[in-house]
């Protein structure tokens, strides 16, 4: 398969997140690869959600390896990280459920055992500045990539495109954070999948925000009916067998982080911290 598409680069944002949880269980969930321009040039970070990496047993980033500049589709490289959990650097506010990992040193233990990492970078400068998100539309279509349910093409290494629509405003601040509703559905596994809204024609209604594609932020939770008339939110689980899924339904209502979170976080880091 030639990468010489959007839609195909965006096949190669992610990376699934393989985790052992503390009662033995198998989790799977979904991070991608950020590049942030700053005063002390470009940084490429994992991101994903917290509550994928809080009170795991241990851990694994699954990549496809690059040959020459080139994807080798199917080709394996699992990097086991120690102490996964301490690994992460979690967003200072725990309420906002992401996490980050530099890919400096993991791109350097790779190549340590003589493997280049295949990925494509969501740069930041897709996030929407204030004017731009103000301009979409109530209801906008959306594109979120990972690996519901743990499904995804192991052969050929992968993640699920999946469509929806904005439930919220994308501009506005759901229940006064900075979040929004997508109508999806999200599953387990579908935690920490970036979430784009994309037009092939581009252009919109209003005459802005034109670009073909806006990194607009991070699914984190999904909306359960417990009881009758009781809906809650709640994290996305890893564990695809959780007990939360089979005694709930889920009404296909994914809560986002906006990719304004992400962007705090990952300038946060870098004001601590220096490659």
């Amino acid at each position: 398969m030639q990468v010489d598409t959007l839609t195909k680069r965006l096949l190669f944002n992610t990376v699934r997140v393989d985790t052992v949880l503390e009662d033995g269980t198998h989790g799977s969930g979904t991070g991608f690869v950020v590049a942030h321009h700053g005063p002390h040039g470009q940084r490429r970070f994992i991101v994903t959600n917290r509550h994928l990496v809080e009170g795991v047993r241990s851990g694994g980033l699954v990549f496809t390896q690059a040959h020459e500049g080139q994807p080798q589709i199917g080709t394996r490289f699992e990097l086991e990280i120690e102490e996964f959990p301490h690994a992460w650097f979690l967003d200072p506010n725990s309420d906002i459920d992401l996490a980050i990992v530099p890919m400096a040193p993991l791109e350097r233990a790779a190549k340590e055992q003589g493997v280049q990492l295949y990925h494509h970078d969501i740069d930041t400068a897709l996030v929407p500045d204030p004017t731009t998100l103000k301009a979409f539309d109530a209801l906008e279509e959306v594109l979120f990539v990972g690996y519901p349910n743990g499904v995804w093409d192991h052969v050929n290494l992968l993640p699920i495109l999946r469509r929806g629509t904005t439930a919220t405003p994308p501009g506005m601040d759901f229940e006064g954070k900075a979040e929004f509703l997508i109508d999806a559905a999200v599953y387990p596994g579908s935690s920490g999948s970036p979430v784009f809204l994309y037009r092939q024609e581009g252009g919109s209604a209003r005459g802005a925000a034109r670009a073909p594609l806006y990194f607009l932020g991070v699914i984190a939770a999904v909306f359960y009916r417990e009881e009758e008339n009781q809906l809650v939110a709640g994290p996305v689980p890893a564990n695809q067998n959780s007990t939360l899924v089979r005694q709930s339904e889920m009404i296909d209502l994914g809560l986002v982080i906006k990719s304004s979170a992400v962007v705090a976080l990952i300038e946060e880091y870098c004001r601590r911290w220096r490659e």
